[in-house]
């Protein structure tokens, strides 16, 4: 007799939704993570994408490493071969 593994995937997440109990954590905690993160107000968001030149600089050294790493994979590739 063989067991459907759907089954018994249904049958762990029925006992563990019976079994598991939401928690909120402390209100003291939340308020801290809160002080803690901070977001860029739009205008600020919308002056770093208006600084064309270290966007570019960043795209250029972004594409100038994957470039690297093709060429590093393609000749790691290219040793392994030879000794097969």
């Amino acid at each position: 007799m063989t067991t459907n593994p759907d089954d018994d995937l249904n049958a762990l997440e029925a006992h563990l939704a019976g079994t598991l109990k939401p928690v909120t954590p402390p209100r003291d905690l939340v308020q801290r993570l809160r002080a803690r993160i901070n977001f860029p107000a739009r205008e600020d968001i919308v002056l770093r994408f208006q600084d064309w030149r270290k966007l570019f600089l960043v795209f250029g050294g972004v594409m100038s490493g994957l470039l690297l790493l093709v060429t590093i994979a393609r000749a790691f590739f290219h040793l392994a071969r030879k000794h097969m």
